[in-house]
């Protein structure tokens, strides 16, 4: 019997939810390929037991037992804990987590740095200001502004994403330091002279408040962290204390402990070089296409 591909990305945000063209694309790369893509739950377990590939975001371990004919369970997330563990899967059922997402989350790091290196921070605040004195304020500028290159960035999580991450920042000047299990005791020197602490952790074993006040203390007065990673890593209630007594410059964040994020937070406060997204590091319109084509190169569309 040939490949039946069964596909379920009905996410609320634009750049995770399949689109007619998406799924154009798709169908190009299964040719003579019976893809089927649903919008619900109920939708979605109806078609279960007759896929041979499913791609979806998220899958629970219970719903193995309605897909007898199942060899592929794709999701385009890095995030391990959107499907089951390997402890969990059966045997004959491959897993793939997505691998792309290096180009695009990249681009997001960079753009808080040079935003903060090159001061568009400071002046969109004097442009909102209203006063008289901050329509010319060029004196100012002169201590909101720093090169990029020559400054050090520590990477804590150097997997796929924190490479790409990586060879940007080394093309672009800057001293690149990687933390991986191996050699995560290097930490908190590593971080004492960085510029940058930039996590990447995904959210299992060992990450937990992994950036906690001991850490932050150990970092630069003019440091700045970034967290595109899982908001488990960093310990919250300490980054708060930090950036309201300055022992820190900044703070990048685009993932949280609790998500969405709720006013419970301590990073809810409008706290002194706080900025706040709500875990978007990875949108673009070319999500799902970039996937797929990962999907086809990999040749697991075929397995």
């Amino acid at each position: 019997m040939k490949n039946r591909y069964l596909i379920w990305l009905n996410w609320p945000e634009r750049p995770f939810r399949l689109l007619s063209a998406d799924l154009k694309l798709f169908r190009t790369l299964v040719r003579n390929a019976d893809v089927t893509a649903v919008r619900s739950l109920r939708a979605f377990l109806r078609e279960l037991p007759t896929a041979t590939h499913v791609i979806c975001w998220e899958f629970r371990k219970e719903w193995f037992r309605e897909a007898p004919r199942l060899r592929l369970l794709a999701t385009p997330g890095a995030g391990r804990e959107l499907l089951p563990t390997d402890g969990e899967m059966p045997p004959d059922v491959r897993k793939f987590h997505g691998g792309f997402h290096g180009a695009i989350m990249s681009e997001t790091v960079l753009a808080y740095m040079l935003a903060w290196c090159r001061g568009l921070y400071p002046a969109y605040d004097w442009q909102k200001s209203g006063r008289t004195e901050d329509l010319w304020p060029r004196v100012a500028f002169g201590d909101r502004c720093f090169t990029l290159a020559g400054t050090k960035a520590v990477i804590l999580g150097h997997g796929r994403i924190g490479q790409a991450l990586g060879a940007k920042l080394a093309a672009l000047g800057v001293e690149v330091k990687g933390i991986r299990r191996g050699n995560v005791a290097e930490l908190p020197d590593a971080v004492s002279t960085a510029d940058w602490l930039i996590c990447i952790l995904p959210s299992d074993t060992g990450t937990d408040d992994i950036v906690d006040a001991k850490l932050l203390r150990r970092m630069k007065r003019s440091a700045v962290l970034i967290n595109i990673g899982r908001g488990n890593a960093v310990e919250e209630k300490a980054l708060a204390e930090a950036l309201k007594k300055r022992r820190i410059a900044a703070a990048f964040l685009d993932v949280f402990k609790r998500e969405p994020l709720t006013s419970a937070s301590p990073l809810a406060a409008n706290l002194p070089g706080l900025f706040r997204f709500p875990h978007v590091s990875a949108f673009s319109p070319d999500y799902l296409p970039r996937f797929f084509r990962e999907l086809a190169a990999c040749g697991v569309l075929d397995t």
